[in-house]
């Protein structure tokens, strides 16, 4: 397998020449991580990001051997308000359909995405993030650069809170659709809870997974434009152990050396 690796500022950058390769090498490297962890801790706790994008990576890492998942506590990033567990676009049922039906993990939090409190929602699953500090974080990228649902409008690296609620902007709304988790714009929720840009940072090891030429410019903006929330994604490049996973496709606005 060939595989290109630079770096920018802190951020690793691995490029692969199909999205097969960059979902089996980020699996395995993340597996191994899985069981580095198991040797000291007794739980290893883990965020996902439910995502067409994360596909390849998850069905991967869901039939890796080696990974003890009765020592794995999970996590999700983000969740639209108003969509319960069972609902076919819930982030949640996503990642129980792909990969944690599959193995026998310990433990699963799910935000509770038509919780009747939605302010008290976020204060339970923030309480939970602080009590259990993440080892690994296993994220993508949106088409405007968001990191979980922290769009340029509403990102902020110096976030007091580890939980909350935001709008969604078009560009994101658009993207589901462009993904095809809806057949169109209006049906895609305006606003749900995520993890701010503090609490996906505060993870011991960030794997970010982006590949196809949808996510092109942003994974240009990622790597090149000014580290600031209006591209919130650039804050990965100050992060001590994070990996960016691309694709040829999502590579083609890159300079021949990245």
């Amino acid at each position: 397998m060939e595989i290109e690796e630079n770096k920018i500022e802190h951020l690793q950058v691995r490029t692969y020449e199909s999205r097969a390769q960059l979902g089996k090498d980020a699996a395995e490297m993340v597996g191994r991580k899985i069981e580095e962890l198991q040797q000291e801790k007794e739980h290893v706790y883990m965020v996902f990001a439910s995502a067409p994008s994360q596909s390849e990576f998850l069905e991967m890492l869901g039939n890796n051997p080696n990974i003890d998942w009765r020592k794995i506590v999970a996590f999700h990033m983000d969740e639209y308000i108003g969509l319960d567990l069972e609902h076919p676009q819930s982030f949640g049922r996503f990642l129980k359909e792909s990969i944690f039906d599959k193995v026998p993990i310990h433990q699963i939090h799910y935000i509770q995405g038509n919780s009747s409190d939605i302010e008290k929602e976020c204060e339970r699953y923030e309480q939970l993030l602080r009590v259990h500090p993440i080892d690994i974080v296993c994220m993508g990228i949106g088409e405007n650069t968001h990191i979980a649902f922290n769009d340029p409008h509403v990102a902020n690296f110096d976030d007091p809170y580890w939980v909350k609620i935001v709008d969604l902007d078009d560009k994101s709304r658009q993207q589901q659709v462009n993904d095809g988790c809806f057949d169109s714009f209006n049906e895609v929720p305006t606003h749900a809870i995520t993890l701010t840009v503090p609490a996906l940072l505060q993870g011991k090891f960030l794997y970010c997974m982006v590949p196809g030429k949808n996510k092109a410019k942003a994974v240009y903006q990622t790597l090149y434009e000014e580290m600031d929330a209006q591209y919130p994604s650039t804050i990965l490049r100050k992060h001590e152990n994070a990996y960016l996973f691309i694709d040829k496709e999502s590579a083609q606005h890159l300079p021949k050396s990245v």
